[in-house]
């Protein structure tokens, strides 16, 4: 039986961790044995790890890379904490030199990985197959023996504000790098070039049973998502997913008399305070609802009459494939990648990357209900399983 490593930071929910249920839900565990190493024993996700999934224990050390430095001295991790300073620093100049957007947040998660690996302990058993699921890849690269090794590629990396020279160094020790689409491929290799031959195109896994039975949850409609044209996001509320422009989209909307249009954001993270200040300024507070983190997303999916997805860049977004299972119509914006997961017209429409862009797309699906109907006809009448992918992966054994 040949023998699987998967490795993932932690089970919170999120579209990278979604994709690795529906992976796990569909491995063949008669011919394969999967071990899954989850860094940090945290998330709601953890209790939806199949049974046939040997999971291994949380090692303290692994623990620290998203940890405060306050929480590294609690908890006596010393050396991992004057990396983290050291790091903070570093990173701080990289992006002031470089004028980031988003700041210096991935290149400190780099240099922090990069230093941190050197004092983690190895793993002792030897696998046929390790696979690191989740940027960054150092574990797996540096700290795992194994006959083969993949890492994925979820996003567009054309749009990722990090050092590419130390994820170029990374990449290299793997075998195989696993894309889940043909537009995150051609990002990536534009990239870094010398990786090429490398690249394996294995899409998200999806499981519509799952999905549609999860769908099917109990959901009581509060009188706010009655009698009005709703929009459902699902997305980590971060500046990527663009959900700040879609507050200001809905102003625009509600400037322009459709005032009964109303957005729910299912979803948590780091840029919920600006979003609440935002809507504040915007008179939004009864329109533009911020629901939180939910395990199941998906029933607000199912009584949407519009799914949206505002963001600024994607690799291929999860829910986008989760909302046609569910048959629902689709707006998503023009980031690089939008045209590999939407037929432009066809299975969904595609966007102006922007607030009058986002706007006037809502307002087009809003007026022509027989568009939305003939997307919603398109999208029903397709199979979206795809447990055939894992072939791929069995095959980079």
């Amino acid at each position: 039986m040949h023998k699987i490593l998967i490795t993932v930071y932690d089970m919170e929910i999120g579209g990278i961790e979604r994709s690795l249920i529906n992976m796990l839900e569909s491995f063949d565990y008669d011919k394969y044995e999967v071990d899954l190493f989850i860094c940090n024993h945290s998330g709601d996700f953890l209790s939806l790890i199949p049974d046939r999934v040997n999971l291994l224990p949380q090692i303290p050390a692994y623990t620290v890379f998203r940890k405060s430095m306050l929480d590294c001295l609690k908890e006596g991790h010393l050396s991992a904490l004057f990396i983290r300073m050291l790091s903070k620093g570093l990173a701080g100049i990289k992006a002031k030199l470089r004028k980031l957007k988003e700041g210096s947040g991935y290149i400190q998660m780099q240099l922090v990985l990069k230093y941190t690996t050197y004092l983690l302990p190895r793993f002792e058993k030897k696998y046929d197959l390790a696979i690191s699921y989740a940027w960054p890849h150092d574990i797996v690269a540096n700290k795992v023996s194994a006959e083969k090794k993949i890492a994925w590629i979820h996003t567009d990396y054309s749009e990722l504000e990090i050092d590419n020279q130390i994820d170029l160094s990374v990449w290299r020790k793997f075998d195989a790098i696993a894309s889940i689409s043909e537009a995150c491929t051609e990002a990536f290799i534009h990239t870094y070039p010398s990786l090429q031959e490398k690249i394996v195109l294995i899409e998200n896994i999806t499981s519509p049973s799952f999905i549609q039975h999860m769908a099917e949850d109990p959901f009581h409609l509060n009188e706010s998502f009655s009698g009005t044209f709703n929009l459902v996001s699902v997305g980590r509320l971060s500046y990527v997913k663009g959900f700040d422009m879609a507050v200001k989209a809905l102003r625009l909307l509600h400037d322009q008399g459709l005032t009964h249009i109303k957005w729910f954001i299912v979803g948590y993270g780091g840029y919920e305070e600006q979003l609440k200040q935002l809507i504040a300024e915007n008179r939004l507070e009864e329109s533009f609802i911020l629901v939180g983190k939910k395990m199941n997303p998906y029933p607000y999916i199912r009584f949407c009459d519009l799914y949206v997805q505002p963001s600024r860049y994607e690799g291929k977004a999860v829910t986008v494939t989760e909302a046609k299972i569910l048959g629902k119509p689709i707006l998503i914006t023009k980031y690089p990648t939008a045209s590999s997961q939407i037929e432009d017209g066809v299975d969904g429409i595609i966007c102006g990357l922007s607030v009058e862009g986002i706007a006037e797309g809502i307002k087009l699906l809003y007026g022509r209900n027989e568009l939305r109907n003939d997307l919603i006809t398109h999208i029903t009448s397709q199979d979206y399983s795809n447990t055939f992918e894992l072939n791929k992966l069995y095959g980079v054994i």
